[in-house]
């Protein structure tokens, strides 16, 4: 609920101050002396565009202020939190300043937003119906909306199982697509994949094979002179060729070197210290001699050998070239591609799978759409009665709101285009509501449409700009009533130039002109007790100290029941 307005130098109003309270509430004035710049003030808050000629002149800027009370509509506060303003005790305060030069800023929550952010919290706050405003009600969406919410539980539990489903069924449709559109790419990859792992699998190389490989290719590519390093080095160390350093070789020379000195090495640590190392130089020649010929045994000799080695290491380098560079590497591809081969040929059952949810979801669709469609129908039916009866009572007693029900494909909310038609007169055919009503039995329209629709709405503030345009007299009356039983389930602010209307509010607030001559200045003041029926006077008669408007003024607030 909206709990407090403020204007400052906006239009006529150089400064305006509105304490709103649940209920009905009228404003009231003379022609010309701004009362709509408070419809003009909710528009700003309600993001739309802004005109430099709404500043008052000699005025640097126009500003609008708003208190609304927010309590249980956490979504709209995390809008709030989420663009850094915040709301304190339930109460969100929403500004809009514009500029003499036409540039405007919002606000919400204390910090500067987007106008459009102003727009959607409003959206769920406040609904008006205005001259500007009546395109909403042409749109589909909007009819569709109002048609839904007339038929209460029975569309609301339908659409909680259609809703879900039909996104699921997109989903998965859309879903089914991309893989149908990747088929061909998808085969190339699987083809390219498999071929991979077959020459990979046909050579099955294993992990840390190329550095043995390598190391074997080596030994057996100089095997000749290994084999001739080895047997040379083995006669020096025994003695037999004649190269070597003694008759003997190194190691018996290190054996007798050794036993010389260990003949003498009790006479002298130090000898006896040498005579050891020696000793074990002599043991190291000789295991090192047997090493050596053992190696001499190992050294193969083979080319066959060789080229079988060579063979192996090619096509390992053939893998790494195409699938490497390392050969780790190639067998992590191999993994890698075993995983998609599998993915990729599991993609057909994936698709059999989808297409069986699919099929099912449709079929489901199918029925709640259908049921769908009976349950508006009949909602349809008794919507244009209602309305028509609230159409009657407002000396429209010829025209009819006919709800038509057409078919469509499936779509988020059903199968069916819902569309309303209006005929203003007998006889005439029922035509889309922009086409077939005036400015003022479209308002009258509207406001039949909020007294039917008004105990299944949750926008808390209804406001309505001379709704009563073009009425007079019973009709006139009627509109008050209307307005006073909306008012019984949302805030609603009216702003209006008929007495009958104005007598039904719980609060009256009149925009006075004052002009000097040289400059005009509109303020607004509430009244109450005899200052209201002053101002019903002035309106029923143009004379406020009319002795006869002053009665009529009284037998209206008495009709009301706010004698």
């Amino acid at each position: 609920m909206w709990r407090h307005l403020e204007l400052r130098s906006l239009g006529v109003i150089e400064h305006a101050e509105l304490p709103l309270d649940a209920g009905f509430t009228v404003i009231t004035g003379e022609t010309g002396a701004g009362k709509t710049m408070v419809v003009t003030a909710l528009g700003l808050l309600r993001g739309e565009r802004s005109d430099a000629g709404l500043v008052r002149h000699g005025s640097d800027q126009a500003r609008v202020e708003a208190i609304i009370d927010v309590a249980g509509r956490a979504g709209l506060a995390g809008k709030v939190d989420d663009a850094g303003g915040a709301v304190d005790d339930d109460e969100l305060v929403i500004a809009r300043a514009v500029s003499a030069q036409g540039r405007s800023r919002a606000y919400a929550g204390g910090t500067s937003v987007p106008a459009g952010l102003l727009t959607e919290l409003t959206d769920e706050l406040v609904a008006v119906h205005g001259q500007s405003d009546q395109h909403r009600l042409g749109r589909p969406a909007h009819q569709r909306a109002a048609l839904d919410a007339f038929a209460g539980p029975a569309v609301a539990t339908l659409l909680e199982r259609y809703v879900p489903a039909h996104r699921r069924w997109r989903e998965i449709d859309d879903r089914l697509q991309r893989l149908r559109s990747a088929t061909q790419e998808r085969a190339r990859e699987l083809d390219a994949a498999e071929h991979g792992l077959a020459e990979i699998d046909e050579v099955a190389p294993v992990a840390g094979e190329d550095a043995e490989l390598e190391a074997v290719e080596s030994r057996l590519a100089h095997a000749e002179s290994l084999a001739r390093a080895a047997q040379v080095a083995h006669d020096l160390l025994t003695g037999d060729v004649e190269q070597a350093v003694g008759p003997e070789g190194a190691a018996p020379l290190a054996a007798q070197a050794a036993a010389e000195l260990d003949a003498q090495a009790a006479h002298d640590p130090e000898l006896e210290a040498l005579a050891v190392r020696v000793g074990e130089l002599s043991v190291s020649l000789t295991d090192l001699a047997a090493d050596l010929a053992g190696y001499l045994a190992s050294v193969d000799l083979d080319p066959a050998g060789l080229a079988t080695i060579q063979e192996r290491r090619s096509r390992l380098g053939q893998l790494q070239r195409k699938y490497g560079p390392s050969l780790d590497e190639v067998l992590a591809w191999a993994d890698d591609a075993r995983r998609r081969v599998l993915d990729l040929g599991a993609d057909d059952d994936t698709v059999a799978a989808l297409e069986a949810e699919r099929d099912a979801l449709h079929a489901e669709l199918l029925q709640l759409a259908a049921r769908l469609t009976e349950v508006r129908t009949e909602a349809g039916a008794r919507l244009a009665t209602e309305v028509g009866s609230e159409l009657e009572a407002l000396s429209m007693k010829s025209a009819r709101l006919v709800v038509e029900i057409g078919t469509a494909e499936l779509g988020p909310w059903g199968a069916d285009t819902v569309e309303l038609l209006f005929a203003a007169n007998s006889g005439a055919a029922p035509r889309p509501l922009t086409k077939g009503a005036s400015g003022g039995e479209l308002s009258r329209l509207m406001l039949s449409l909020e007294v039917v629709l008004a105990d299944r709405s949750d926008v808390p503030t209804l406001v309505f700009d001379e709704v009563d345009a073009g009425i007079g007299g019973r009709a006139a009356v009627e509109v008050g009533r209307r307005l006073a039983v909306l008012a019984e389930n949302a805030q609603v602010l009216a702003v209006t130039h008929l007495p009958q209307v104005a007598a039904f509010a719980r609060h009256h607030f009149r925009v006075l002109k004052d002009d000097d001559g040289n400059v005009t200045s509109s303020s607004v003041v509430r009244l109450t007790g005899q200052d209201r029926v002053d101002e019903l006077a002035r309106m029923l008669a143009g004379l406020e100290d009319s002795s006869a408007a002053q009665q009529h003024a009284r037998e209206l607030l008495e009709l009301a029941g706010h004698a």
